[in-house]
């Protein structure tokens, strides 16, 4: 039961890491002016992911009160991948702009 739930609870930000990793990329790739390394996008793209789809779920209202029914469940899978790759590529978009800028 307990292994249980610390998978469930772990999942989401994984998907949410990845995606956010995904989303800076592309995000690097596509802003060439942007002059940052690897590492720079790598972690912000994770830490954007995160938060991105942290706030997503917040915005959506998340497990509260939610049906798993209803489809609550691909409903949150949904929402941490667009969550996730929309912040990573925010995040990667910021912190490019901030390292040209120095």
């Amino acid at each position: 039961m307990r292994e249980e739930f610390a998978i469930e609870s772990i999942v989401p930000i994984i998907i949410q890491i990845v995606t956010g990793i995904v989303g800076g990329q592309a995000v690097g790739v596509a802003v060439k002016s942007a002059a940052m390394g690897q590492l720079p996008k790598l972690l912000s793209g994770a830490i954007g992911g995160v938060a991105g789809g942290s706030i997503l779920g917040a915005v959506l209202g998340g497990a509260a009160g939610a049906d798993p029914a209803a489809g609550g469940a691909m409903g949150g899978l949904l929402g941490d991948v667009v969550g996730g790759g929309a912040g990573g590529a925010i995040l990667t978009a910021i912190v490019g702009a901030v390292m040209k800028g120095r």
